[in-house]
C-alpha cells in the first residue's frame, strides 16, 4: 500500500495492491490497477465511510501463519475484511453501495488452458452481493483489458482508465506468481466516470 500526494486530485491517493483493502472517512482517493482481479468499491451512501479491496482469487485455504494481507487475496475474506472495517468506522450495512471492476480476460490470452480466474471472480462477486443484498450502482468488468480506477468513498465517484493488450508485464507477473504489482503511479487522462446511478444498474458490462 502506498500513501502519496496526487497532483491530478489534489489530495492524498493511496494506492492498494493484490491483497489489501483500504477504509477511510476523509476526503482521500484509493487507487488500483486490475486484470484478471477484481475490487469492490463499497460505500455506506449515508455516512459516506468506504474503501476499495483487490482480490486475485474467489475462496482459498488460509493457513495460520499467513499475513493479514494474503487473506484477503481472496474474495470472501477481502469483502468480509472490507464490510467490517466500514462497520467500524461508523458505517451501516444497511445503505451500502457496491461498484465492480475489473475480471479481466488478461490470463487466459496467454496461458493456453488457464484456469478462468477472471470469470471465477466474477461469477463469485454477483453471488456474494446478490446474498447480501448490497445493490451495484455501476461496474465495468470483463473484456481484454487492464483497468487502472480512483476510487472517492466521500462521493461514491469512480474513475476508470481502460488499458488494452499486451498486458504490462508487472500486472501479468503479479497474477501468475500472487506477488506484488510493481508500484505504479495512476495519475493519468482519459478516464471514464462513473457516478452515482440507479441500484442494480450495471453500466458497461461487457
Amino acid at each position: 500500500m502506498l500513501r502519496q500526494y496526487s497532483p491530478l486530485f489534489k489530495r492524498p491517493l493511496i494506492t492498494i495492491q493484490p491483497g489489501e483493502y483500504y477504509v477511510t472517512q476523509g476526503d482521500e482517493v484509493v487507487g488500483t490497477v486490475l486484470g484478471s482481479c477484481v475490487s469492490v468499491c463499497l460505500r455506506d451512501t449515508r455516512s459516506g465511510v468506504g474503501g476499495m479491496n483487490h482480490f486475485m482469487l474467489p475462496t482459498g485455504k488460509v493457513r495460520a501463519n499467513d499475513t493479514f494481507s494474503a487473506e484477503a487475496r481472496y474474495g470472501m475474506y477481502a469483502m468480509e475484511l472490507l464490510i467490517g472495517e466500514i462497520i467500524k468506522q461508523g458505517g451501516g450495512r444497511r445503505y451500502l453501495e457496491a461498484k465492480v471492476f475489473g475480471g479481466g480476460q488478461v490470463l487466459n490470452r496467454i496461458i493456453s488452458g488457464a484456469y478462468n480466474v477472471a470469470r471465477a471472480n466474477l461469477e463469485f462477486v454477483e453471488h456474494f452481493l446478490r446474498l447480501e443484498e448490497i445493490p451495484v450502482a455501476a461496474s465495468d468488468v470483463a473484456g481484454e483489458y487492464v483497468r487502472k480506477i480512483f476510487y472517492e468513498p466521500v462521493s461514491g465517484r469512480v474513475l476508470l482508465k481502460r488499458l488494452p493488450a499486451p498486458v504490462p508485464g508487472d500486472i501479468l507477473e503479479a497474477e501468475r506468481s500472487h506477488g506484488k504489482t510493481a508500484l505504479e503511479r495512476l495519475d493519468g487522462d482519459d478516464l471514464t466516470l462513473f457516478e452515482s446511478a440507479k441500484p442494480g444498474v450495471k453500466g458497461h458490462q461487457e
